[in-house]
């Protein structure tokens, strides 16, 4: 499950992406336009920020925007900007890799042979679903009905 925090830095990028190339808006049009507490949208704007995604722009006309496109902004890059991980276990992360505590057998470890084919299709669908696809814009978002497809997806 994504953080609140994820979910609104998401609805914020696809808010500035809707205003289209070279747009600004206001923290206060984002935050009223997508209900976003104010407050807690200048924290995630300034992590974005801090990490390329979005630029901020003084003065009257100014606001933020984004400073990559859309399509060069994957759902995987703000999710693990904001939550960390994806991986649902410690020993499958690939940026913040930990064995297990009470493993002692990686290799031979059923739960982790199972998530590990959830991890991999998860990581497949967030890492190549851009802001541009959710608006439209982009190729179609990948939609797995079936385990079968998402082991087709990941081999």
């Amino acid at each position: 499950m994504i953080s609140q925090k994820a979910k609104y830095a998401l609805r914020a990028l696809i808010m500035l992406a809707r205003e289209g190339e070279g747009a600004s808006l206001q923290i206060g049009e984002i935050a009223s336009g997508q209900s976003i507490p104010k407050k807690f949208l200048e924290q995630i704007l300034l992590d974005l920020k801090r990490h390329g995604i979005v630029v901020s722009r003084r003065g009257k006309a100014g606001g933020y925007a984004l400073l990559k496109r859309p399509d060069q902004i994957t759902f995987g890059q703000v999710l693990r900007l904001i939550d960390g991980p994806i991986a649902p276990l410690p020993c499958l992360s690939r940026t913040a890799y930990r064995r297990c505590e009470d493993c002692s057998d990686e290799s031979g470890c059923e739960i982790r042979q199972v998530f590990s084919r959830v991890a991999q299709s998860a990581r497949e669908v967030l890492d190549r679903t851009t802001i541009a696809d959710a608006l439209g814009r982009g190729r179609p978002v990948v939609e797995i009905e079936t385990f079968a497809e998402a082991e087709a997806i990941t081999s």
